[in-house]
This record gives C-alpha cells, sequence and structure tokens, in this order.
C-alpha cells in the first residue's frame, strides 16, 4: 500500500516532509504567545497597573493551554488532526480579535488568556503526533524541527507586534494578528493528516511497531517514570517561561537598552528557542532523555548566575544568559514529546502527551507568579534568577536518579 501512496506528488517517505513544514507554519502562528513581552509594557500604560497584573494574561493563556491538550488528545485519534487544528486555530483568532475590545485586563485575560490559550491547547497536539507517527525512527529530531516554530515565532511575531503596536496601540494589533491567525492556521490545517495504519520506513526497513512498550494511560501515570519526566519538565517550563516573559523589561529596566533593542533582542532570542528543540531533540535520541535533561539544567543554572552578576550595560552577559534560558525551554519542547513517545509507545500518544503537557501549565503559573511578585515586592527582576537557579539544581538531581525509561511492559 505504501508504494501506491502519494504525498504532495512524492512518494511518502519524502512527502512526509512537507506535514514538518506546514506544522512549522502552523506553531509559528501559535507560538505568539513567547511575545507576549513587547505587549506588556504598553498594556501596563494603557491600564495603569503593575508587573503582576501585566503578567497575567501570558499565565492564563499558559495555563488554559496546557489544561486543554489532553482533553483535545481524546478528539485526534477519533476525528484526525484536520478538525481538531483548525478548531483551535478558530479559537485563537476568535481570542486575538475580542482581545482588541477590551476595556481593561480581566477582558484580556478572558479574551486573550482563556479562549486563545485554549485554540492553543486544541490545536498543539496534532502536529507533534503527525511528526511522531510519520518518523517513527527518529522521533525527537522531527518533533523539534516541527515545534521549532512555535519557539522561533518571536522572530517574526515580536518585531511585527512592536512595529504595529507603535502604530496603532496595543488593542488594534491584537485584532490585526488575531485574523491572520484565523486563517493561516484553519487553511494549513486542512492538509494535515496521520499515516495510514500500516505505514512503514523505507519501503519496509523500518516498522512502526510501539507493542513492546504499549502502556496504556492507566499504567503510565503508575509509573514512577512518569513523575520524573513530569517533574522536570515542569522545572524546565517553570524556569525558561519565567525567564520568556520577563525578557523584554529585563533588558530596558536592569541593563538600560531601549524598548526597540529590547525587541529586537527578543527575535534574537527566539532563534535560539527555535534551534533549541532539533537540538535537543537529536540529543534525546542520541544519549538519552536522563542525560539531554540533566545538560539542559546545568545551562538553566549557570545563566541564573549570570543574570544574578548582571546590571547596567552588560549588554553581551544579558544576550549570552537569555539565550541560554530560551534554547533550554525549547529544548523542554523537544525533550518532553519525544520521551513520552520513547517511554510509553505513540498508542494513543496525543493523550498520553497531554497528560505530560500539564506540567507545562504548572510552570507556567509558577513562573509568572514568582517573576511577577519578585518585580513587585522587590522592586527589580534580579531576584527571579535566584530560584531559577534552586530549580536548576533539584532538576539535575531528579534527571539523574529517576528520568529512566520503564521496564519493558510484559503482555
Amino acid at each position: 500500500m505504501n508504494n501506491n501512496l502519494k504525498l504532495f506528488g512524492l512518494r511518502p517517505e519524502k512527502g512526509r516532509w512537507f506535514f514538518i513544514i506546514l506544522g512549522l507554519l502552523i506553531y509559528i502562528c501559535l507560538g505568539s504567545v513567547y511575545s507576549w513581552s513587547i505587549f506588556r509594557k504598553p498594556l501596563e500604560n494603557l491600564f495603569n497597573i503593575g508587573a503582576t497584573k501585566s503578567s497575567m494574561p501570558y499565565m492564563i493563556f499558559l495555563v488554559f493551554f496546557s489544561f486543554f491538550m489532553p482533553i483535545s488528545g481524546n478528539f485526534l485519534d477519533k476525528y484526525g488532526p484536520k478538525l481538531v487544528i483548525a478548531t483551535g486555530g478558530f479559537f485563537v483568532g476568535i481570542g486575538w480579535i475580542l482581545s482588541s475590545f477590551a476595556k481593561n485586563i480581566t477582558m484580556i485575560n478572558l479574551f486573550y488568556g482563556v479562549i486563545g490559550g485554549a485554540g492553543v491547547g486544541i490545536a498543539y497536539g496534532g502536529p507533534i503526533a503527525i511528526a511522531t507517527k510519520w518518523f517513527p525512527e527518529k522521533r525527537g529530531f522531527a518533533v523539534g524541527l516541527i515545534v521549532i516554530g512555535f519557539g522561533l515565532s518571536p522572530l517574526i511575531t515580536a518585531p511585527f507586534s512592536k512595529m504595529l503596536i507603535d502604530m496603532f496601540g496595543p488593542l488594534k494589533t491584537f485584532l490585526f494578528l488575531g485574523l491572520i491567525f484565523l486563517f493561516t492556521i484553519v487553511l494549513l490545517a486542512l492538509l494535515m493528516k496521520f499515516p495510514p495504519s500500516n505505514w512503514n520506513v523505507n519501503n519496509g526497513n523500518f516498522l512502526n511497531n510501539d507493542l513492546d512498550n504499549n502502556f496504556n494511560i492507566s499504567e503510565m501515570l503508575k509509573s514512577s517514570s512518569f513523575y520524573a519526566l513530569w517533574i522536570c519538565y515542569a522545572i524546565g517550563t517553570t524556569s525558561g517561561l519565567m525567564a520568556i516573559g520577563i525578557s523584554s523589561p529585563v533588558g530596558e529596566e536592569i541593563i538600560k537598552i531601549s524598548s526597540n533593542i529590547s525587541a529586537l533582542a527578543v527575535s534574537i532570542f527566539a532563534i535560539f528557542n527555535g534551534l533549541g528543540r532539533p537540538i535537543f531533540g537529536w540529543l534525546t535520541d542520541k544519549i538519552s532523555s536522563k542525560y539531554t535533561a540533566i545538560i539542559s539544567f546545568i545551562i538553566t543554572f549557570l545563566a541564573s548566575i549570570g543574570m544574578i552578576n548582571a546590571g547596567e550595560g552588560k549588554i553581551i552577559l544579558y544576550l549570552i544568559c537569555f539565550i541560554c534560558f530560551w534554547l533550554c525551554l525549547g529544548g523542554w519542547l523537544a525533550i518532553a514529546p519525544a520521551t513520552t513517545a520513547n517511554f510509553y509507545s505513540t498508542r494513543n500518544y496525543s493523550k498520553k502527551y497531554g497528560f505530560v503537557y500539564t506540567a507545562y501549565g504548572f510552570g507556567a503559573i509558577i513562573g509568572n507568579l514568582i517573576s511577577g511578585k519578585a518585580k513587585d515586592i522587590f522592586g527589580s527582576y534580579i531576584y527571579t534568577f535566584y530560584p531559577i537557579a534552586i530549580l536548576s539544581i533539584f532538576g539535575i538531581l531528579i534527571s539523574f536518579l529517576l528520568l529512566n525509561k520503564p521496564s519493558i511492559k510484559k503482555n
């Protein structure tokens, strides 16, 4: 059957790469949340609010993003990726569009945070599930490539958003971006699909057979490796999202660079956030999840120490440290999905990764509360980096001691 299957006019082993391109474009739209720091100062001025309140839409977005991941996983296997991704894209666009009519930050929390975040949660799992099914022989690398769009999104959306905000203000910017996201995601979703049930790679040289470690949801949730993965993922995302959410204001308030330069810096960081995904995905394939996780936590720890010693004019140190933060967060967006597939198989993968992904929501809550409170209580974001350093040490210990592949299930 594979010999007769054509994808975009190509044989399936070649045509499957087009799903990586389509998924990457979808993730560029979905990953616009990583440009939130560009909106914070304008919204603080518009609504006369502090740092904690301006971080709330970002935090709520990420929470609903992670909450809807396991829910949408139930529908991916039943209805297929087209409908699920398109539905998520619709809610993403509507959330941004409605935000343009907001009268206060509470309305932004509802429209951008709840509706937009839910939309991303619904759509997000589809392209990853497609990558793991079409590329069973190199899941980490394939997932890393497809989610690079999510990490690279600020490279495009941060300067574009800054330009629109300068011209029209933050509310009109929500409207313009919402319309773009709505139509782009829905149209691209119509081209997405899973491989046939008997799919194999390279004319049968690699069979996609996950029966040996086919853990069901209940068995996965009872395994110690699941909790080790969940905790490591939570620590990695807490540190990364905490840093990403304050990238622009840290540059302006601690390093004393202009808002234009800080927006450019966010775009540079986005490149490394994107690169972190295939790099750490490849490492996961080559040296195991355990040692890849340890490397990421060591890098985060060193970057935290660097920022604790940062100050006015230390632009190079700021750039290096935040490149590391964004690189490692991007890395966890490849480590976690690849590890889920490698540990527990791709059977009902969307549901399984949905449960793992709740760690991302937890990280969003803790990370944003710490960064917001550090600024409001101590008057500086510099105090954010002490807990990041401590969490990184815990991550190293948990990875080394507990992040092991579960024993092969005996049928």
